[in-house]
């Protein structure tokens, strides 16, 4: 089954994240290995990521795709970018949608280099394509 491209009904928590990040790097995988796969820093009991697993799929953020043994393979069903675009506008939301003062912060903290701003501007000269639009 096809991943969903729309961000999940309920917002993801940062251990959720942590857990969605590891699916996405496995694609489809048991709860013990996703324990197993966390990083070293933040290795979390079984029960735990079993039951962060449990509410990501009552969530519709993973599903069960197989049995084997006694174990459920679960994989992602929202993708990487739909995850991560909806935690940016909901930050941005507190700017009021600007993007702006965060780039600006980012800029003046050393976080945003010119390859990134390069990035950037690719990606908005692609997306303004596609809408038929000029860049200013």
């Amino acid at each position: 089954m096809p991943m969903k491209n729309e961000s999940t009904s309920e917002k993801l928590s940062p251990m959720e994240l942590e857990i969605m990040q590891t699916l996405w790097n496995l694609k489809a995988a048991s709860i013990r290995e996703v324990q197993e796969a966390l990083p070293e820093k933040r290795k979390v009991e079984y029960t735990t990521v079993q039951t962060i697993v449990y509410r990501l799929e009552k969530k519709g953020a993973v599903r069960r795709a197989k049995k084997i043994g006694n174990a459920h393979i679960f994989e992602p069903m929202v993708t990487k970018k739909s995850a991560i675009g909806s935690i940016v506008d909901d930050f941005l939301s507190l700017f009021g949608g600007s993007a702006e003062p965060v780039m600006l912060h980012m800029a003046e903290s050393g976080k945003l280099s010119l390859k990134d701003l390069k990035s950037i501007e690719d990606a908005i000269k692609q997306s303004q394509d596609k809408k038929g639009g000029e860049v200013e």
